[in-house]
């Protein structure tokens, strides 16, 4: 019984000093209305597949205006019209 807590004991020891870790890098993003953003490409978005080498397909794409803030983390954003049926949150 006593192995057990001392195992929980160094577990959460551990837990705190990686959440320590975590919260000195963190950064809190907010963008208002006029900000230029980048969205970040992944195979979801479909953007970027036309090109042949994975290797040299872009990560982040734009800048794109913010035209209004949402929510928190919800933006409308101008998009060009090839990426007008793109959905990003």
């Amino acid at each position: 019984m006593e192995q057990v807590k001392s195992i929980r004991d160094k577990i959460k020891v551990a837990q705190d000093r990686q959440k320590s870790y975590y919260d000195r890098r963190r950064k809190s993003l907010e963008f208002q209305f006029g900000d230029h953003v980048f969205l970040k490409v992944t195979p979801m978005t479909r953007v970027g597949r036309a090109l042949k080498s994975q290797k040299l397909s872009p990560k982040f794409i734009g800048p794109y205006q913010i035209i209004k803030r949402i929510g928190f983390v919800a933006y409308h954003v101008a998009l060009p019209l090839n990426l007008s049926d793109l959905h990003v949150s």
